[in-house]
């Protein structure tokens, strides 16, 4: 039995794939573009491990899609591929379109006509599971419900439009053509693995390099985080009892404003990796010029997929902020490479599109 996995070297994708090869010995093979969040470095440990083989190759080339649907005949396809920075597309919106809409159609488009010439029990048994995001339903008022699957999409910047676009596209092939799909709507994810641009890795790599931790507008933004080895295990769980053309929010339970997240984690460094100088690390926090149309609160109820495929998170926000650090004191060459961007040029010198390795 094998699974796809697209966008496996990127943060979630890589550690799904870790989590599924500890699980069970099913083959995963995991298709990444390799752009600057995706890393192999992350996946170097599987190196040699016949369970998982890595291709090079974009969602949106269909022939290569194709070639490695009639190769491995997945039972599943689990896509994780997505540009998803807020950030970068404001300032380059283009590439979240092509990524998240055109290749998501592509993709789609694929793995119809594979599902297609299934036999009857394998295209019953078969499931394309597309992860998405809590982004996809705008920004929520202080007091307002926390999102339910039911609530209508508001997305508020291109990369949540993209990504709402590529829900209707996913929703759109079930109704319309049969396929069996799932789709996932997240919170904010943290953990290992984490590509330093985001506010979490952020703010622990700056806080060791003595320089500022920078917090949007007056800190107040509130969203719900969700740690990332909980929303891996929540995956599984869609995937094996998720009803196909149905929508399943996962969130952690845990709304913090950003400026607590920040003072979390000052507080667990002070601890852990106490700074040189003796103050605390929130003596660095600095805020900054809020981005244009930043949401509010975001916050998920994830009452259903607990009620319907008992489903809950393990880990609190304390515990999930504690693994989290210290895997970052534990993994400073890690930050280190991904920085630097020699990954890059190893992957270029390594691997040509469309290439394959164990």
């Amino acid at each position: 039995m094998t699974i796809l996995v697209t966008g496996g070297a990127g943060f979630i994708g890589n550690n799904f794939v870790h989590d599924w090869l500890a699980a069970g010995d099913e083959r995963v093979v995991n298709l990444d573009k390799l752009t600057y969040a995706g890393n192999l470095s992350s996946l170097a440990d599987l190196r040699g491990d016949e369970r998982h083989v890595f291709v090079h190759g974009d969602i949106a080339d269909r022939a290569l899609i194709a070639r490695l649907l009639a190769a491995h005949r997945p039972r599943a396809v689990l896509n994780f591929a997505a540009e998803s920075h807020v950030d970068r597309s404001i300032h380059g919106p283009s590439e979240f379109i092509q990524t998240n809409i055109i290749g998501t159609f592509q993709l789609l488009e694929a793995v119809r006509d594979h599902w297609s010439g299934l036999g009857e029990a394998e295209r019953g048994a078969f499931r394309f599971l597309h992860v998405s995001t809590d982004e996809v339903y705008g920004s929520l008022g202080e007091n307002d419900p926390a999102f339910r699957e039911t609530n209508a999409y508001q997305p508020n910047s291109p990369y949540s439009a993209s990504k709402a676009a590529s829900d209707h596209l996913v929703r759109a092939w079930h109704h319309t053509y049969g396929l069996p799909v799932l789709t996932t709507n997240c919170s904010n994810n943290y953990g290992p693995y984490h590509f330093p641009e985001k506010l979490i890795p952020l703010v622990i790599v700056n806080a060791l390099a003595g320089k500022p931790l920078p917090i949007y507008g007056d800190g107040r933004q509130v969203r719900d985080w969700l740690y990332v080895r909980d929303h891996c295990s929540a995956i599984r769980r869609v995937l094996d009892r998720g009803v196909p053309g149905e929508t399943y929010n996962i969130g952690g339970w845990n709304e913090k404003t950003n400026l607590e997240v920040v003072q979390v984690l000052c507080r667990t460094l002070d601890e852990l990796a106490p700074a040189a100088h003796g103050s605390s690390y929130a003596a660095q926090i600095s805020f900054v010029a809020d981005r244009p149309g930043h949401d509010r609160r975001y916050a998920i109820d994830a009452g259903r997929i607990e009620k319907e495929l008992g489903w809950r998170p393990a880990e609190t926000f304390d515990t999930g902020i504690r693994k989290t650090v210290r895997w970052y004191l534990d993994n400073r060459a890690w930050v280190e490479e991904v920085q630097s961007g020699a990954y890059r040029e190893w992957i270029s010198r390594q691997y040509e599109r469309g290439g394959a390795g164990g």
